[in-house]
């Protein structure tokens, strides 16, 4: 259980095992994943050249399978995404494979090849069927001089121009645009002409135009018999190229078939030569060769579990000597692994993105699933936004199998993500209800607290004469009966919805709000740091003098907040608790209204005295050391830990900024877009309802879920990263990199 809340205890082991041995042994680690190689000096020179020429072999074969992986995608040839054989490589198959690659890949080209030069051939019949089709009906009179040729369709207004600038009109011009057949798939446009002309020397120069404008020219007989014995002869050609290639296309895809039933195979097995190879091109070898010598780093609770999986290896390879297995000491620093679930393992890669966490320090990750998705529902707070996220976050979980087949970058944020969006959809409704907004909407579940009938005469001063002539009226507690002095149950009471001073109440609440979570927050960010300590003297010295100086300011700070919730004050005398605060550091009581309890000025002394003086004592902490670096480091940590403490508090406003924000945005669009739609009574109400309501599912998705939503998403990551992370988490670590096929096997 400990290791949820800090990084894995990591030990060095030194490997023993026999070279015949070692494609089975690493394979099993492999496929355990729990063991990092260290970089070992070669053993030998013979021995390093030897695989890394091996590693090559493996790197050309994922050049070939990416090839194959090409053209089965681009002829629209279904892959399959399971397969069962889990053999295991062994140095043979690398010669196997490579020649039966090599193999497969010469005679795809040479299809390729001789089905793009029978396309060519069939095109060029083509174009040649098309200019004998309009020959006759360009030829107005017998002409022995003329160019007729085929040339791309934007290519051709550039080639008319020039031709009317060089020429002057010493030529006569047809041209026809090609409309292909559905058979001949064309995918460029393309226009066919015939140029008259008197002269050899003006011919031989339009010819040299039409090879400058990659003009494609064909020979057409004068004679309309020999025309139409050539075309006759093309139409044979044609037809017999078009069973050529149907043969060859139908050959291509019977070859790319049989190469896609065995693509995941055969990349799952170059992939796994590949790494058992790079492995032991880091291990050492002794000098019979007949014995490897390796270093691996692994957790500690699963050494049993590396000793078993290498004996189980050297038995399938029918070796005669056991692995040995040697835990030694080392001075080294061991890098961090921390265990994840598909359920925990978003949560951890925000971790990480901030940095990878010390050996053995505490992981924030587990805190994070609770604290991050709470922070964002507090920006976020709206029940039915919340409830949207939700099921698009449920969506995503029940058909991950099926996204990640997209092979979409953002998708496959998105599907990582899957839980994180759960969870802040989750707290979203959870925060919404507590706001008591769903769509800027109001739900009046258990009733209001607050009652306007006791408001009108004879109880209260209102007659029905006032209600006409004023714009505005305000309910006052203090008659009997307006407020029942029962709170509402839960969350905010819903005739603030309908209330002129809305905007200032939750103002106010949310402003304060936002600073008491912020100071918990950093207050508990302080407390995990009491686990990273490895003495008493840095808990004494540096853990207690930082709660004290929080405590004493900023815990004093929620004091005042809370005491003037609880207490009965009347608005106009009541304190501001920013002047209070702001008075207490300058020891200022000389103006009126700064005084809220009795022993006020006191016990305000008495603390900012006790913070002033926790600075000389989180100074002291490195005093027993004559190192001038080490005491400078700790004075700039202590000055950035007190100014920090005010800074971050400052910070946490933002959740109270951006919780109005999303509140009245979603205020306007409802009041802007679907109530004008609501109010419509004429006939046609219900169709302006549908497409009103569509515009609002549109807006409210793209500009609440999608942009509000990655607002919200990026300061709660700030607060964490920033304001609570810096508090005990330095994250100056390298991370556990095992050897892995599962995790490879996920990044095909």
């Amino acid at each position: 259980m400990d290791s949820f809340f800090r990084s894995e205890e990591m030990c060095l082991v030194q490997l023993f095992f026999q070279t015949e041995s070692a494609h089975n042994c690493i394979n099993e680690l492999g496929h355990l994943g729990l063991v990092q190689f260290k970089d070992l000096n070669p053993g030998t020179v013979a021995f390093q050249r030897r695989f890394v020429k091996e590693v090559k072999k493996c790197e050309e074969m994922e050049r070939i399978l990416r090839f194959l992986e090409n053209e089965v995608v681009k002829s629209n040839i279904p892959i399959p995404a399971d397969f069962t054989s889990e053999t295991i490589p062994v140095p043979r198959d690398v010669l196997d494979l490579e020649s039966r690659f090599d193999k497969l890949e010469q005679e795809l080209k040479e299809i390729n090849s001789n089905r793009d030069t029978l396309r060519q051939n069939f095109t060029q019949l083509m174009e040649i069927n098309h200019l004998l089709k309009v020959f006759d009906a360009f030829l107005f009179y017998p002409h022995d001089r003329f160019v007729a040729g085929v040339i791309k369709h934007e290519r051709f207004p550039a080639f008319e121009k020039i031709l009317w600038r060089l020429f002057h009109g010493n030529f006569v011009l047809r041209h026809a645009e090609i409309k292909p057949h559905e058979e001949e798939n064309m995918a460029v446009r393309k226009w066919l002409f015939i140029i008259f002309v008197q002269g050899d020397q003006i011919r031989g120069k339009i010819r040299k135009l039409c090879d400058g404008f990659h003009a494609s020219m064909y020979p057409c007989p004068n004679n309309a018999y020999a025309r139409k014995e050539m075309r006759t002869n093309v139409n044979t050609r044609i037809e017999d190229l078009r069973l050529v290639l149907k043969r060859t296309e139908e050959f291509r895809e019977t070859t790319l078939t049989a190469a896609a039933a065995n693509l995941q195979e055969w990349a799952s097995k170059v992939k796994k030569m590949k790494a058992i190879y790079y492995t032991l091109n880091l291990c050492n070898i002794d000098i019979t060769q007949k014995l490897i010598v390796a270093e691996i780093w692994c957790p500690v609770s699963d050494l049993n579990s590396v000793h078993t999986a290498l004996i189980h290896g050297s038995e399938q390879s029918g070796s005669s000597l056991s692995p040995v297995v040697n835990r030694i000491q080392t001075q080294q620093t061991p890098p961090t692994f921390n265990r994840v679930t598909s359920f925990t393992s978003g949560f951890q890669s925000i971790i990480d993105a901030y940095g990878v966490g010390n050996y053995q320090e505490i992981n924030p990750a587990p805190y994070t699933m609770v604290t991050f998705p709470f922070l964002f529902a507090v920006m976020f707070g709206d029940c039915g936004h919340g409830l949207v996220m939700t099921l698009l976050a449920l969506w995503l979980i029940l058909h991950q199998e099926h996204f990640r087949k997209l092979k979409n970058e953002l998708i496959d944020m998105l599907v990582d993500g899957r839980y994180i969006i759960f969870l802040m959809g989750l707290f979203s409704i959870y925060t919404g209800l507590i706001y008591n907004d769903c769509f800027s909407k109001s739900f009046n579940v258990f009733g209001s607290s607050w009652s306007v009938r006791p408001m009108f005469h004879p109880h209260g001063p209102w007659t029905n004469d006032t209600l006409h002539d004023s714009g505005h009226l305000h309910l006052d507690p203090l008659v009997s009966g307006v407020y029942s002095g029962n709170p509402y149950p839960f969350g905010v009471d819903p005739i603030w919805n309908i209330a002129s001073n809305k905007l200032s109440f939750l103002n106010s609440y949310k402003m304060k709000m936002s600073v008491i979570m912020g100071v918990a927050h950093m207050l508990f960010g302080v407390t995990l740091s009491l686990v990273n300590y490895i003495n008493l003297k840095d808990v004494a010295l540096q853990f207690i003098p930082e709660v004290i100086f929080m405590l004493s300011l900023f815990g004093y700070l929620i004091f005042l907040i809370l005491y003037k919730w609880c207490v009965v004050m009347k608005s106009e005398s009541a304190p501001s608790i920013l002047l209070l605060f702001i008075n207490m550091m300058l020891f200022d009581y000389s103006s009126e209204g700064t005084v809220l309890y009795r022993t006020q000025k006191p016990v305000q002394i008495f603390l900012v005295v006790v913070a002033v003086l926790m600075v000389p004592w989180l100074l002291f902490n490195n005093a027993f050391y004559n190192m001038a670096d080490i005491f400078v480091y700790q004075g700039i940590h202590t000055i950035e830990y007190c100014l920090g403490c005010i800074s971050n508090t400052a910070s946490y406003l933002r959740l109270w900024a951006l919780s109005l924000a999303h509140a009245e945005l979603s205020e306007v669009l409802w009041k802007m877009v679907l109530q004008v739609a609501l109010r419509v009574t004429s006939g046609m109400g219900s169709v302006l309802l549908a497409v009103t309501f569509a515009a609002f599912a549109v807006l409210t998705v793209t500009i609440l879920l999608v942009m509000e939503g990655l607002s919200a998403f990026l300061h709660a990551l700030r607060l964490h990263w920033v304001e609570f992370q810096n508090k005990f988490y330095k994250g100056s670590g390298y991370k556990f990199t095992p050897l892995s096929f599962d995790r490879m096997r996920d990044m095909q």
